[in-house]
């Protein structure tokens, strides 16, 4: 597995088996790096799976807002525009 180092200038998080040579961000040296312990690897990879949970979250919320405004377009009643307004906002 490889190891994870972070830029203790700008905070950028490399993946490799060392250090780069130079931050690819901020262009710092290798000495600026620190290789993260286990814990703070595991909190990195983890926050990659709830960011594309927060994704996909967002895409659902678009196609809800999406399909109640074709349901408000639609004005079939009143009962079903109140359900689309209220599904949209």
């Amino acid at each position: 597995m490889k190891k994870l180092f972070k830029c203790s200038v700008c905070g950028f998080v490399y993946e490799g088996d060392d250090a780069p040579d130079y931050c690819p961000k901020c262009e710092a040296p290798k000495e600026k790096f620190a290789q993260l312990d286990e814990e703070a690897a595991n909190k990195i990879y983890a926050s990659d799976r709830t960011n594309d949970i927060h994704m996909e979250l967002i895409q659902l919320s678009m196609r809800i807002v999406e399909l109640c405004e074709e349901g408000i377009k639609i004005n079939l009643d009143p009962p079903c525009v109140s359900a689309f307004t209220k599904a949209k906002n």
